[in-house]
């Protein structure tokens, strides 16, 4: 590490440790649950507690020129914007969001969802790693670069409250703050994961998803189902065979073919080396019950099934009573929450409208089938790297984590990237983060690995630096 770099290091270190991890803290205790989860946001205020916390963060931080503003379009979540000028005028921008994923259950003994707890070099709580920590890394980056008199291009660090919801709201954003924004040639995203927590790694595709409820209905009223069974056909036997036109269920296939897509090679190359990288660690990093194996013993096949192949999971129900409470009923109807992530070059408005047309056509028996799809959100596949940009993350990952970068495809949907890969077609990605094995982003037991924050937002500094050298040329 050369002194710069063991300086930069150095004061990312101490404002982590003196600033950021406190106020982490306090923004797990705020039930910010994204508006999919909590329609009534407004009235219960907590997205507006997390907003308020942050900006008062941002503002007090002893950046030259910084400028912060909450814009707030009407009916829409609000966002923050941080403006940091630069000796240059071109643009760095900067992304990340605050809104959570709602509680679930199965949290440790002693942590729970909006109870911060702090054990090691781990932060555990709701948010805490997916994302409330990417406004304090962008910020304290440039404010380390500031701090040793490196010059950075101009930055704006743009975070909403919508994105575990699609990014609804972020579009109108977009277009409101368009002069803002103008034209970066830089996209840094701060929402993303990493395979290990020995190196830096980067996001080159995300899959896209459609999110949708499907309802089947047989009966206007339930009926016993002693009188009933063999006369009238079980909604959720129905709800089967209709998940079967979609999935293979012995493999997880996916089976219509316009749900998937052609793997470009860069990308196999890249699964070959993060499968080389991490082996066995593709699975072992999540928790099976025992004697539960994954899906198949080939690590490159799972890293296809993962980014590059399309996935089905029913992520919820209702009409199903708790087995305590299940009578001998016939049920008069079933609803199942679909997700089906999506190659990320696969069109999602077509791959829902082909999925309802799937689902929907010729129902058995003549049941009221109804497939109600939610926004669906388009995948990612990252332009090819710069030389400069290429060689300056391997550069910021061995000097602050002592081995060069990994690039990867996510499972994951970040819906903010395809909006703009498609804006700015000539900027630069580097998509990154800090949540790596055993996070459980979305799940129980949600934490952050704090030296692995620290690292990146050490080697965001970098790349910044690195930025402005290459495009003053």
């Amino acid at each position: 590490m050369t002194r710069d770099a063991d300086k930069t290091r150095a004061f990312v270190q101490r404002t982590w440790d003196e600033s950021i991890v406190p106020t982490l803290t306090d923004y797990v205790r705020i039930p910010a649950k994204s508006p999919m989860f909590d329609p009534a946001w407004r009235e219960h205020g907590h997205i507006d507690r997390a907003v308020t916390l942050l900006e008062g963060w941002c503002r007090a931080r002893p950046i030259e020129g910084l400028r912060v503003d909450v814009v707030r379009l009407e009916d829409r979540t609000p966002v923050i914007l941080v403006d940091v000028p630069g000796h240059r005028d071109d643009t760095v921008l900067l992304y990340g969001h605050l809104d959570k994923q709602p509680e679930m259950t199965g949290w440790g003994e002693g942590l729970g969802p909006w109870t911060p707890v702090r054990r090691g070099d781990y932060l555990y709580g709701r948010g805490v790693g997916d994302d409330g920590y990417a406004v304090f890394a962008a910020l304290t980056a440039i404010e380390a670069l500031q701090a040793a008199r490196a010059p950075h291009a101009r930055c704006v660090v743009l975070i909403e409250a919508c994105e575990e919801s699609g990014s609804f709201d972020l579009p109108f954003y977009v277009h409101a703050l368009a002069d803002r924004l103008r034209m970066p040639s830089l996209v840094v995203c701060l929402d993303s994961g990493c395979g290990n927590y020995e190196q830096l790694w980067s996001t080159t595709s995300l899959r896209g998803i459609v999110n949708g409820v499907l309802t089947i209905e047989v009966l206007a009223e339930g009926v016993h189902s002693g009188a009933a069974s063999g006369v009238v056909p079980s909604s959720f036997r129905i709800l089967r065979q209709l998940l079967s036109r979609l999935e293979d269920e012995r493999t997880g296939a996916i089976l219509p073919r316009d749900f998937h897509a052609e793997i470009p090679s860069p990308r196999l190359a890249e699964l070959r080396a993060v499968a080389a990288a991490l082996g066995h660690e593709i699975w072992n990093r999540f928790p099976f019950v025992p004697d539960m194996r994954p899906v198949h013993d080939d690590p490159v096949e799972l890293l296809l099934n993962n980014t590059w192949r399309p996935a089905l999971a029913v992520t919820g129900a209702a009409g199903l009573p708790a087995p305590g409470d299940g009578g001998n009923v016939l049920r008069p109807k079933t609803s199942a929450k679909l997700s089906l992530r999506l190659p990320p070059t696969v069109d999602a408005g077509r791959a829902a409208r082909g999925l309802k047309a799937i689902l929907e056509a010729d129902p058995p028996y003549g049941a009221r089938v109804t497939f109600e799809a939610e926004a669906p959100g388009n995948g990612w596949d990252a332009p090819p790297p710069s030389p400069w940009l290429l060689e300056s993350v391997h550069r910021a990952s061995s000097t602050h984590f002592g081995k060069p970068a990994m690039f990867h495809g996510l499972g994951g949907s970040i819906p903010f990237m395809s909006m703009l890969g498609e804006r700015f077609p000539q900027a630069q990605f580097l998509i990154t983060g800090a949540m790596g094995p055993g996070s459980n982003a979305h799940g129980p037991n949600e934490f952050l690995h704090l030296p692995t924050g620290v690292k990146v937002t050490a080697c965001v500094a970098e790349v910044l630096a690195d930025h402005d050298r290459a495009t003053a040329r």
